[in-house]
């Protein structure tokens, strides 16, 4: 069984569960988003999330690294057996990933702080359902104390999967806080 780990590598991702509370600091004042717009940013997040699962799934089981049920490869064993061209085109799905989700947010509403907001909410729901996507698909991560790594720019992000699910749940906390402040 693997050991929990508090910590993300390298040291300074660990200070991405800081961002939803300082989000929570601009969205204290209230958020004019609707609901409908959460819910449509939010169908959109979950299709993009699941559709990255796929993508995944496929490049794993092209590579011989899908997980057999026996024995899950380590990050750094994923990474090491990825060739230059394959790391390439992961950073590459990463940076379209982003420039999708920043294009949702600019869509969606005209303001900067409204805009951050959509763009944490659709981030967290696309990454939560990325994990849901690959354990409802292949049965990975087993356990949110699985090991992974969650990005490769500028150099490979490794943390267990409750990190990112958590600040990603307290980023859409944050977001609903935040529009709920505004109703009153």
């Amino acid at each position: 069984m693997p050991h929990a780990s508090l910590f993300a590598e390298p040291w300074w991702v660990n200070l991405f569960v800081l961002i939803p509370f300082i989000a929570y600091g601009f969205f204290r004042k209230g958020l004019a988003i609707s609901s409908s717009k959460l819910i449509v940013a939010a169908i959109y997040a979950a299709a993009m999330g699941f559709l990255e699962a796929a993508v995944v799934v496929y490049l794993r089981a092209a590579t011989g690294l899908l997980p057999d049920g026996k024995q899950t490869p380590s990050p750094h064993q994923v990474l090491n057996d990825m060739t230059r061209h394959l790391f390439t085109i992961e950073i590459y799905r990463e940076v379209a990933t982003i420039v999708m989700l920043v294009a949702v947010a600019l869509l969606a509403v005209e303001i900067a702080r409204e805009r951050w907001a959509i763009f944490l909410w659709t981030f967290a729901i696309w990454d939560i359902t990325y994990y849901i996507g690959l354990w409802l698909t292949i049965g990975w991560p087993p356990s949110l104390a699985t090991t992974d790594v969650l990005f490769l720019m500028p150099t490979p992000w490794i943390a267990e999967v409750w990190f990112p699910v958590l600040v990603s749940g307290l980023c859409m906390a944050a977001v609903v806080a935040g529009q709920r402040k505004a109703r009153r």
